[in-house]
């Protein structure tokens, strides 16, 4: 395999090679497409309300939260590259269930992400271009503009552009976070865990934890090693490094917006609403304070923010349902080898999946959000991750990945901590749906 990766997973001889890469600056690729795609707009609202709301004091939650979803990110990297089989190959192996699971969900969820993913990014365009459009005319255009560019680009090009935008996303959120000066004493106070005194502080906490950086994404990680040209053990160290960096980059973004709702919305006693419209007042905030400059470079930030967890949707996700569409097909085996030669890019599932994430959401886009869809929707989110976290630990300490790859001690306790936090996460959010109007 050639060292310059990309949709290239064999040597001219036909066979893997398998020797081990040391771990290099110059392979990262994959951690960016993960980070970008992981870090939302609600990610970074989150964060910046926990920072309105609680000044310094959850600082320690958020880098709990990205170590948490690295031990997930790794897991499934290291599936792919030890076992040289998908993830959604060894998910198969443990029962139906999870072909029922999965096929549920990624209908659903990909429906009504579908629609957000669209709106999120139309948002601070229309902020930034008032008098053009309608806001459902831009979420149109920017669906429209990730799907042709998914369906005509392959990996390299794509990484390529995630590499730009997280650019833009890293420069102005260190812009802002320095803009605001923050409180360096109490940042570090903020280290410590402490819960904040109010009520709910444990599942406030706990939500701000599991909110960093991604859900069906942690899982494309794996098929987004693949996609590079790592699909053997060789590429281990730099998978690891690739991981690290990514929940790196995500742990800069989420810690400057709490230092700006920390020291610009918290001292000031400011609210801001929840959602992506809560970045467009931080907007107005932000021009009222620093200026017309500063507000328009930050609705770039949160356009290249929601864009990039749009393109990232549309073919990360799609890689995996054109994996589950093959094993359906009655493929006894499913091998990374696949995904990083190129041919899931080009199969007719992974662009049927695009468009089922373009077009049925317009819909949504002028209807509003039928109830009992967003019901289950956000149910079946809720269950993802503690599905991820425990089907990876049933899958990685069993015969099914070489012993020299399983899980040791420390990967089984961050897994089965990250499982534990999901889990009661998806209680509560199953708790707090309105199933009384749902019948």
């Amino acid at each position: 395999m050639a060292d310059t990766t990309g949709n290239t997973a064999a040597s001219q001889a036909g066979e893997a090679d398998s020797r081990p890469r040391k771990s290099s600056w110059r392979y990262i690729g994959p951690g960016i497409v993960v980070a970008a795609t992981g870090v939302g707009a609600g990610d970074l609202v989150a964060t910046l309300i926990a920072g309105s709301n609680f000044g310094y004091t959850l600082l320690w939650a958020a880098i709990i939260g990205c170590l948490v979803k690295i031990s997930l990110a790794e897991a499934a990297g290291r599936w792919h590259l030890s076992t040289g089989r998908t993830l959604f190959d060894g998910w198969t192996s443990l029962g139906r269930w999870t072909t029922y699971f999965f096929a549920i969900y990624v209908v659903i969820w990909g429906f009504v992400y579908g629609a957000a993913a669209m709106s999120s990014s139309a948002l601070p365009l229309q902020a930034l271009f008032p008098h053009v459009m309608d806001l459902e005319w831009w979420a149109i255009a920017c669906g429209l503009v990730g799907l042709v560019f998914v369906w005509f680009n392959k990996y390299a090009v794509f990484e390529k552009v995630m590499t730009v935008l997280v650019g833009v996303m890293f420069v102005v959120t260190v812009y802002l976070a320095i803009r605001v000066t923050p409180n360096i004493p109490d940042a570090f106070a903020g280290l410590l865990p402490v819960l904040p005194d109010e009520k709910d502080s444990i599942l406030n906490t706990l939500g701000l934890i599991g909110g960093v950086g991604g859900t069906i994404t942690l899982a494309a990680y794996g098929y987004w090693v693949n996609a590079k040209g790592w699909t053997n053990t060789g590429w281990m160290k730099v998978m690891r490094l690739d991981n690290r960096v990514a929940y790196a980059t995500t742990g800069i973004f989420v810690i400057a917006m709490l230092f700006v709702g920390a020291e610009l919305l918290h001292s000031a006693n400011v609210a801001i609403a929840s959602g992506d419209k809560g970045l467009i007042q931080l907007s107005d905030i932000l021009e009222d304070k620093y200026g017309t400059a500063t507000a328009k470079f930050f609705l770039i930030g949160f356009f290249a923010t929601s864009f990039t967890s749009l393109i990232g949707v549309w073919h990360g996700v799609s890689l995996m349902f054109a994996d589950f569409v093959a094993r359906y097909r009655g493929r006894e085996e499913l091998k990374g080898e696949e995904v990083a030669s190129g041919e899931r890019e080009r199969s007719w599932p992974f662009r049927a999946y695009l468009l089922w994430l373009t077009f049925p959401p317009i819909v949504l886009l002028f209807q509003g959000q039928p109830f009992r869809l967003i019901i289950i929707y956000g149910v079946l989110g809720a269950a993802f991750l503690p599905f991820l976290a425990g089907t990876l630990i049933w899958l990685l300490n069993s015969s099914r990945t070489p012993s020299q790859w399983r899980n040791g001690p420390l990967s089984n306790v961050m897994l089965a901590i990250a499982g534990l936090l999901f889990l009661v996460l998806c209680v509560k959010q199953i708790w707090d749906q309105p199933w009384s109007e749902f019948f």
